[in-house]
């Protein structure tokens, strides 16, 4: 492969990746979950430290294998081919896909709010709870335009990135100030008054609307409970950095650029969330940023600072953000599915490039899967359901530098891990009391996603059953 991604470039894909519509909606669930501007804010500094953390100990692998393929390659490397294809199983059927997908309908539908014809018109298919609506296919368009841009080039693809993901930056730049200098009223006393005390009301559905119930005060294990499930949207919103390992056969240097971009990207994402929250605290009130309409407190704070107005340009940034969001997805995952195929372990037609030097069918498979996720509506409930498994397969390799400092103390690490063995042991620590807490409190979230990472052992054992009998 040709080495055409820079730093920046790479850098772009990471923060591209991680900044989708997450941000702009997890925090009123969270708020709901915790009651309280301090604990808000304490999830989101425990999520930016996991996920820092998580980057800089996948510095030392990605400096270690500075293939195309990135955490497949480092379970395989590592533990063997059955871990490496089982995440690349997740990864195609639901991980990688299935968050195309989501992000393409939030796409979609952030568009339907500046066109509402999208969303008063009838769906153009229905049969029972099934349908098919303009904002579906508008996701699938998406999909389909994005896919085909990346099939004329990695240069194509890094373009769409660096732009988009520099304009998302400068717009979030923009509300955080705007959202400390142009706000008349500020909430920042209210809502950080109740101290470290926490609070839930999840609210009752009126029509289309969730409406306050009242707050409970919780403490002791329900609290961690809250935690567990607050982190849920605010892991969901910090993942996917990983995704620049994919396309490390791509990048400049990899064994110096890959692990500069995971952690400067992840770390300027993070402070910029952070940053964001802190906005919804100063312009929001508990209530407003709990029980926004349709779980979009950024609408509610563009529309506090700017009018009416405030609410087109959000819902702008919102479709600039989940566009270049999709790219990044697009451009990296199909170089995982390549790599699964030159190990026999996906498709044969994958292994090939087009060319522009990019894995045209690999990208082509992935797209089009994805399109039968959006068309499904089955991608969130999916999603849900894998959250937790991802947490699990970050575990895992992030685990894997410690076993391979353990079992191979002598391999050439030209890069080792920060404050190493903290780093990854803080990571190990915050993920497995995360994963604990959402088996007791939220196993709806846990396992539905691990049965459904271990339908792909038959399917393994299939495709090796399949190379003993023809050798």
């Amino acid at each position: 492969m040709q080495k055409k991604l820079k730093l920046w470039d790479a850098t772009m894909l990471v923060m591209g990746s991680m900044i989708g519509s997450g941000i702009f909606i997890v925090s009123s669930d969270m708020m709901r979950n915790l009651g309280s501007g301090y604990w808000l804010i304490a999830v989101w500094v425990i999520t930016a430290v996991m996920t820092v953390a998580a980057a800089i100990s996948y510095g030392e692998l990605s400096a270690m294998f500075p293939k195309a393929g990135g955490q497949y390659t480092y379970l395989t490397e590592i533990f063997g081919k059955m871990t490496g294809f089982l995440y690349g199983w997740g990864l195609f059927t639901v991980i990688q896909t299935g968050t195309i997908a989501a992000v393409a309908m939030a796409f979609g539908k952030f568009t339907a709010y500046l066109i509402p014809a999208l969303n008063d018109s009838a769906p153009i298919f229905q049969s029972g709870s099934f349908r098919i609506t303009w904002v579906q296919i508008l996701a699938i368009v998406i999909i389909l335009l994005l896919t085909y841009i990346n099939t004329k080039g990695v240069k194509n693809g890094k373009l769409l990135q660096n732009i988009f993901t520099a304009s998302k930056v400068l717009a979030l730049l923009g509300i955080i100030a705007f959202g400390f200098l142009l706000v008349k009223e500020s909430y920042w006393v209210g809502n950080m008054g109740f101290g470290w005390d926490a609070f839930q009301d999840f609210g009752r559905e009126v029509g289309n609307d969730l409406l306050p119930t009242g707050w409970s005060p919780i403490s002791g294990i329900t609290l961690l409970g809250g935690i567990a499930a607050a982190m849920v949207g605010a892991v969901f919103s910090s993942v996917a950095w990983e995704n620049v390992t994919f396309v490390s056969g791509e990048v400049e240097d990899p064994k110096k650029n890959i692990v500069r971009a995971m952690v400067l990207g992840t770390s300027v994402v993070m402070i910029l969330y952070l940053l964001v929250n802190l906005v919804y605290l100063n312009t929001l009130g508990r209530d407003a940023i709990a029980f926004a309409d349709k779980n979009r407190p950024a609408v509610a704070v563009s529309e506090v600072i700017l009018g009416n107005v405030g609410t087109v340009v959000m819902a702008v940034l919102v479709m600039v953000s989940t566009f270049g969001c999709i790219n990044g997805l697009v451009l990296a995952g199909a170089r995982v599915f390549q790599t699964m195929a030159k190990d026999g372990l996906f498709f044969k037609a994958a292994i090939q490039n087009n060319r522009h030097d990019v894995p045209e069918k690999s990208l082509w498979m992935q797209g089009l899967w994805a399109c039968a996720l959006a068309l499904s509506g089955q991608y969130g409930d999916l999603l849900d359901m894998i959250s937790f498994v991802i947490v699990l397969f970050y575990m895992i390799t992030v685990f894997g530098v410690i076993y391979l400092r353990v079992k191979k103390p002598a391999i050439e690490r030209p890069y080792r891990a920060w404050l190493y063995p903290l780093t990854p042991l803080v990571y190990l620590f915050i993920g497995t009391a995360f994963c604990v807490l959402l088996i007791w409190f939220k196993p709806q979230y846990t396992w539905p996603g691990f049965l459904l990472i271990l339908l792909g052992l038959p399917v393994y054992w299939f495709i090796n059953k399949n190379k003993t009998d023809t050798q």
